[in-house]
């Protein structure tokens, strides 16, 4: 059946309300949803360098780390339940606010963020098919990789770093362009696969020495001075570091909350984030400190505690174990990868061009950039300050979130027109102004100026770790003081 091109040409089986015999995720699935967002080497090694890295009271990093996650909950219902509500995905839902012109380029900064960061988490996750491929090799012929193949670099890379980037586009790319209800399969085996993981790796490290082990994680546990009002700082920041870390994923989360049951799964799900990040959290610092203890115990000049875990299993010189850790960390790894950044940047990009793009092409163009951004991160794109430039477009999240949510609950009174969303007809309810809202395209930047002034201006780096809540405050009240009547 073709899709209308005239009066509805803003529609896409890909963007139109879900399909109620669709909407299959439930509590559980959302659970394995925050799970895999966690669950990451980046997730590990921030979770574990917050309890032990810094000097803090462990329990105002263990309430700190409860406080960040209950705003990601808090914001995270909020966008969510329209999504839920209509079956529509980030980027239609924002033409209402935007108009459909302002939704197709302000959401397509998601997808540039996402398929930056996307290419960036594609070169890390290659580095674990290099290890595997360097095992496998090393275990076939040992001279093997003193060949001159092997030890020739162009671009910072040699011929198994390429094999090894081109191997993780295509595994993904497979993968993710299927559709959402393969999405979910692949996230709640995921999650399990990952959990099943953590807790034999626990029990690896436990059973080394029990008493040993079990008394260094019992050391870290102090109430020492824990109500004092200095430990309000800094439970301050573990909390907006942790928002920070989830926060890319709150603006799009109505990719996924469309296909939700209903409101209360909705609630249960994200209140599961709280749940993952206290399991997560016990079982990435007790592999972190009984590891260490095992590790010092069999060399004598360890000066630091590692946190990342592919440092910890290159230290215990054991290719099974080694094997095994890499295939979990590759699990984990690549969903996370799918969920932050690969899916949300599908509909935006499609929301970008509805009547030329769907699922499977949108996945090419982002595998394709991908690629070249993975080749090129080490020499070039990592060295030249990307990253801050990357921050500043993510700038744009929390004010996106601020103006979608005014709208949303205080303008439109939680009503939306559905037929109109996907109308360029100049009567349509969100025509505007030739397909641009200028009320909320200004609140957008005016949050903007506040959110990317902590990135850019040295003396308010400090609020940085808040700069989308700053930006989505800004704008939320900017816009409702615009657009009410």
């Amino acid at each position: 059946m073709n899709q209308p091109k005239v009066k509805y040409s803003l529609s896409n089986w890909d963007l139109v309300t879900v399909n109620p015999n669709y909407k299959t995720w439930d509590w559980k699935d959302l659970f394995c949803f925050w799970g895999v967002n966690i669950q990451s080497i980046i997730g590990f090694s921030l979770i574990a360098s917050l309890y032990i890295m810094y000097s803090l009271n462990t329990f105002v990093v263990f309430f700190g780390t409860i406080l960040g996650s209950f705003f990601v909950y808090l914001f995270s219902n909020i966008i969510g339940k329209p999504s839920q509500k209509f079956g529509l995905p980030f980027a239609v839902l924002l033409r209402s606010s935007l108009g459909f012109n302002g939704a197709k380029f302000f959401g397509l900064i998601r997808s540039l963020v996402g398929i930056f960061l996307f290419g960036i988490q594609t070169y890390f996750l290659s580095k674990i098919f290099v290890y595997l491929i360097r095992i496998s090799l090393f275990t076939i012929d040992e001279s093997i990789l003193q060949e001159d193949i092997f030890i020739f670099y162009y671009f910072g890379l040699n011929i198994i770093d390429c094999s090894a980037i081109v191997i993780a586009i295509i595994f993904q790319t497979l993968l993710f362009s299927v559709g959402m209800q393969y999405n979910k399969k692949l996230i709640n085996f995921s999650a399990i696969t990952v959990y099943v993981g953590m807790i034999c790796f626990f029990f690896v490290v436990l059973l080394s020495d029990v008493k040993v082990t079990t008394n260094a994680f019992t050391n870290i546990l102090k109430l020492n001075n824990f109500i004092d009002i200095n430990n309000l700082a800094p439970l301050l920041t573990v909390a907006g570091t942790i928002f920070a870390y989830f926060s890319i994923l709150i603006i799009s989360f109505g990719d996924f909350s469309r296909y939700v049951k209903n409101n209360d799964d909705l609630k249960k799900g994200n209140l599961s984030l709280i749940l993952n990040l206290i399991i997560f959290s016990f079982f990435s610092v007790f592999i972190v400190i009984g590891s260490d203890v095992f590790l010092n115990l069999k060399f004598s000049d360890m000066d630091r505690i590692f946190t990342n875990p592919t440092d910890i299993i290159g230290k215990f010189n054991n290719i099974q174990i080694t094997i095994i850790v890499l295939l979990f960390i590759i699990v984990a790894s690549a969903s996370t990868n799918m969920v932050a950044n690969f899916i949300p940047s599908q509909y935006s990009l499609i929301n970008f061009i509805p009547s030329k793009l769907n699922l499977k092409s949108a996945s090419y163009f982002i595998s394709f950039f991908g690629l070249l951004i993975a080749f090129f991160w080490l020499t070039i794109l990592s060295q030249i300050g990307i990253l801050s430039f990357i921050d500043t477009f993510g700038a744009f999240f929390g004010p996106l979130f601020g103006v979608m949510v005014a709208d949303y609950y205080l303008i439109q009174k939680e009503n939306l027109s559905n037929k109109d969303l996907y109308s360029i007809n100049k009567d349509s309810s969100y025509y505007y102004s030739g397909g641009w809202h200028i009320k909320g395209v200004y609140s957008l930047f005016i949050g903007f100026i506040f959110s990317a002034s902590t990135i850019w201006n040295t003396n308010l780096m400090f609020l940085q770790s808040y700069a989308w809540i700053i930006g989505a405050f800004v704008s939320w009240i900017t816009y409702y003081l615009l657009a009410k009547k």
